[in-house]
């Protein structure tokens, strides 16, 4: 393509586009260091199938395989730090599963954040993130990438930060992209207070043939080709934000919570004595803080709440709506 059309065609796209959250440390930015205080739980368990080094041509070989090869799956466990060879490369198109001790639920804000490696805010390799209540149906965040696709953004090459949702890896090393499980509180097949797994997915950056699409229909650009035995997305972590404490499923059918939707009180009945409640609105501030014994009558303004019910053995997490 002519270089000077190249030019316009990238001037244009960070012209239009940066409709999203900027780099780390940026006002507006909804990176979480990886030492944020509101992260209580991380991966206890990974399954990784490792990608090609280069898709498009699949002899490629790096370190002697054709499949990227660094870093061991048990790296993406536990916390979150900053060294950068603590990693597992996913390489072409490559999948990593984690699961938890308990499950995420979906409570105010986002739920939990996944961690990449980047050394910079403009070096970005991306992937794609699902969530599964079963470790069977698993259901996607819908992305969008605003980089233009006209140009392959060579295998060193920058992405601005701020044209980019929902896909894991928007951030620099140190800091998690943060993912909220409300956006898909109207799927079927998933239980968002019950995410027992989730996937991430390694874009393959090409504009060719081997593209991979957002949810708009969009070829993502990024950085390809990348064939080394670290290529793909090197997933660090995924940290939780919100689990579940523990599951009593037996006690759990003795929760009444009535009538959700409330119009202007709502009634808790707990069959087995007492309980702690705490109720956060949906900008995750916690409105509500009290200890009642088998019956709670609640009443709050206009709007959406969530109520986390606790006992001595269980947890459970419900949204109730005032109409």
């Amino acid at each position: 393509m002519n270089k000077v059309l190249s030019l316009f065609l990238l001037s244009i796209s960070y012209s239009f586009g940066q409709s999203y959250a900027p780099a780390a440390g940026e006002p507006g930015s909804t990176a979480i260091h990886f030492s944020d205080p509101q992260f209580v739980s991380w991966a206890a368990q990974i399954e990784v199938i490792r990608g090609f080094v280069n898709i498009e041509d699949t002899t490629i070989e790096a370190m002697g395989d054709n499949r990227a090869s660094f870093g061991e799956p048990s790296f993406a466990l536990g916390a979150a730090n900053t060294d950068p060879s603590n990693v597992v490369s996913l390489g072409d198109k490559g999948v990593a599963t984690v699961i938890f001790e308990r499950p995420v639920f979906n409570g105010p804000g986002y739920d939990f954040a996944i961690f990449e490696n980047s050394f910079s805010d403009t070096y970005l390799e991306f992937a794609h993130v699902e969530v599964s209540s079963n470790g069977e149906d698993f259901v996607r965040f819908p992305s969008h990438s605003e980089v233009q696709y006209d140009v392959q953004i060579h295998g060193f090459g920058s992405t601005d930060p701020k044209m980019i949702n929902n896909l894991a890896g928007k951030y620099r090393g140190g800091y998690g992209t943060p993912f909220d499980l409300e956006e898909l509180i109207d799927s079927s097949n998933l239980d968002v207070n019950n995410v027992t797994h989730i996937r991430i997915i390694d874009v393959v950056g090409s504009v060719g043939d081997s593209a991979t699409y957002d949810s708009f229909g969009n070829k993502i650009n990024e950085p390809f080709s990348t064939p080394y035995e670290s290529g793909g997305f090197d997933l660090d972590a995924v940290g939780v934000i919100n689990q579940v404490l523990s599951i009593n499923y037996e006690k759990l059918k003795a929760w009444k919570i009535y009538p959700n939707p409330a119009k202007d009180q709502i009634q808790i009945d707990y069959a087995h004595g007492i309980f702690h409640l705490l109720v956060y609105d949906v900008s995750g501030h916690k409105i509500l803080d009290k200890t009642s014994s088998n019956k709670s009558t609640i009443q709050l303004p206009q709007g959406v709440y969530y109520f986390h019910l606790i006992t001595e053995n269980s947890s459970t997490v419900k949204k109730v709506v005032f109409r």
